[in-house]
């Protein structure tokens, strides 16, 4: 749930006062990472495209409004908490089966990371370490990464193997909701 924060003050005067607010942020694209606000994502409002942090904070003046995200993370799964995280879950769940050399599975990492925040409450996103976790993958048959598995009252529905489009894995999804 969004809500509005206020971030930093700062004086209207030059660029150089807010030199250093700006080596204390964090920039990725139009959101500021603040250090003290771990697991928000926060954007600027009224501002987009190409304007730089500092032109931003300039044109502020005293104070910036900001709007805070929370931020939905894909957590890992292991051995350990399988039974009780995807087997238990009340709500249907997603489980990427990848490992860190696996290029195409970098590819997809963001698309279930959008995933999970689209569907956030309605579904739960987890991913396994198939090097860290071999007998979940062996369990499951897995033999390609990635692999995209939907498991509804602990029973899998339905598997994807790729990195997919994501349409293709909305549409799976959409099938168990």
């Amino acid at each position: 749930m969004a809500s509005l924060l206020e971030i930093v003050t700062i004086p209207r005067s030059s660029v150089t006062s807010v030199s250093p607010i700006v080596s204390r942020l964090s920039t990725h694209r139009n959101s500021i990472k603040l250090p003290e606000f771990k697991g928000l994502n926060i954007q600027p409002f009224g501002y987009s495209g190409s304007v730089s942090l500092r032109s931003k904070l300039n044109r502020c003046g005293s104070r910036i409004a900001c709007q805070a995200q929370e931020a939905v993370q894909v957590l890992p799964v292991t051995d350990a908490t399988w039974q009780s995280l995807v087997l238990e879950s009340d709500i249907p769940v997603l489980v990427e089966f990848w490992a860190p050399w696996c290029g195409p599975c970098r590819m997809i990492h963001p698309v279930i990371d959008d995933l999970a925040k689209e569907y956030s409450g309605k579904l739960t996103c987890y991913k396994v370490n198939t090097d860290e976790s071999p007998s979940i993958a062996s369990q499951y048959g897995i033999r390609s990464i990635p692999t995209v598995i939907i498991f509804k009252g602990g029973e899998k529905k339905d598997a994807i193997i790729g990195a997919v489009p994501r349409s293709t894995l909305s549409t799976s999804i959409d099938k168990f909701m």
